[in-house]
């Protein structure tokens, strides 16, 4: 018999969901940390050797231009797990139940669109079309190769019983899918998620967004510092 101190396991909070998926753009990361070095290093140069207002220019130009660096290359990220889906965007949060998606969309950028009919740019799984026609020619290439006997091991011809070849090696290759470019791949993960998912009970509940005041605020601060600066002459 338990007590009231020590409930039962059924009477136990229910396990935690898995953890985020979370997707990003390396190319995004990759070139936000580059530039924030550049603009960092030429700030810093003009405001400790600079004369007259260029320092102050300096600062200001630090304050409104590294907040939109790090909005637009650090920021954006989508976190996905069994219940919701949270889009981080430049200047919003935007989390979304998947009882409230009513899909994703893949064109020249990649949305979410809720049910209510608003719609939400996946800033952080960005469309490349150039990805897409390297994939599209591997699809075309393994296509030809199948078409010749080509296996992915690089050998056609000459199998003997089980695949082996004539000099007994395995001339199988691994099994793999179809080529997607990798965004298009995290599209189709987040697809599979909403198709198991949407109907789910703890996947219910309302689209929420937050406006991201923490970058925002000091890029205008910046912006009118800078105003000011010029207006003053």
């Amino acid at each position: 018999m338990t007590t009231p101190d020590h409930p039962s396991p059924a009477s136990q909070p229910p396990a935690p969901t898995a953890r985020d998926r979370i997707y990003r753009s390396p190319l995004g990361l990759a070139g936000g940390v580059l530039l924030l070095l550049v603009v960092l290093w030429l700030g810093f140069d003009a405001l400790f050797k600079g004369h007259g207002r260029t320092p102050w220019l300096a600062l200001a130009g630090l304050i409104l231009i590294v907040p939109l660096i790090i909005a637009f290359t650090l920021r954006p990220a989508v976190f996905a797990n069994e219940d919701r889906l949270r889009v981080r965007n430049p200047f919003r949060v935007i989390t979304l139940p998947w009882g409230e998606v009513a899909g994703l969309r893949s064109g020249y950028s990649n949305e979410v669109l809720a049910k209510g009919g608003a719609k939400y740019q996946l800033w952080a799984i960005p469309v490349s079309l150039r990805a897409r026609k390297k994939a599209a020619r591997r699809q075309r290439r393994a296509a030809t190769d199948a078409a010749r006997g080509v296996t992915p091991g690089g050998r056609s011809g000459g199998l003997g019983p089980g695949g082996m070849g004539l000099g007994g090696f395995s001339l199988r290759g691994p099994e793999t899918g179809p080529a997607r470019a990798e965004t298009d791949q995290a599209m189709d993960d987040l697809r599979e998620l909403l198709e198991n998912r949407g109907a789910a009970e703890s996947a219910q509940g309302e689209v929420t967004v937050r406006w991201a005041y923490e970058v925002a605020a000091p890029a205008v601060a910046g912006a009118v510092l800078l105003a000011i600066l010029l207006a003053l002459g």
